[in-house]
């Protein structure tokens, strides 16, 4: 057993896609499902009705839009995954604010993402999802200090060897950022 944890956190380290993927509940990258593969434009698999659902009428739920959006961004339809965040009804809590900041720096506009992301910090300095994805953005815009002051942060803030550290370790270490 103790031979396998160094082992497991290697392997983390150097394989992303089976390393926690940020903001996911589930614990990994969000896996295309008919959502990425089969929907049009916003539309999200409702597995209640087995079809594509127009993210905006009112249908889903949050749980299922936030999945949704995450694996719209992650398939490189982030301008997709923009909308159908804006369909979420819990308003602008940090964990929406750190999605809207993750699809809208995919989307080409940083600023306004850096924005969300200063946003759900406001709301929650303990996002360390937030954190990572601002840490990434400042390793994109080649401010390594500022990406090593989010690296420090999410160490400070409890979450040393969790997926927001090792991801913006990795990131400040190779230039390499992550899309989920």
């Amino acid at each position: 057993m103790t031979i396998l944890a160094p082992l497991a956190l290697a392997m983390g380290l150097m394989l992303p896609g089976i390393a926690l993927a940020a903001g996911s509940d589930s614990g990994s990258e969000p896996k295309p499902t008919e959502t990425s593969t089969k929907c049009k434009k916003t539309e999200i698999w409702d597995e209640k009705t087995q079809k594509c659902v127009d993210a905006q009428s009112g249908l889903l739920d949050n749980d299922t839009l936030f999945e949704g959006a995450r694996e719209l961004a992650y398939a490189g339809r982030a301008d997709d995954a923009l909308i159908v965040l804006s369909a979420m009804t819990e308003g602008r809590t940090d964990r929406v604010l750190t999605y809207l900041g993750f699809a809208s720096r995919k989307a080409g506009h940083v600023e306004e993402g850096m924005g969300f992301y200063q946003a759900a910090l406001a709301q929650n300095p303990d996002n360390l999802i937030a954190r990572s994805y601002m840490g990434q953005a400042y390793v994109e815009m080649n401010e390594m200090e500022l990406a090593s002051l989010e690296l420090d942060e999410i160490v400070a803030r409890g979450g040393a060897g969790g997926w927001p550290e090792r991801s913006l370790r990795q990131a400040i270490a190779t230039g390499v950022t992550y899309s989920y």
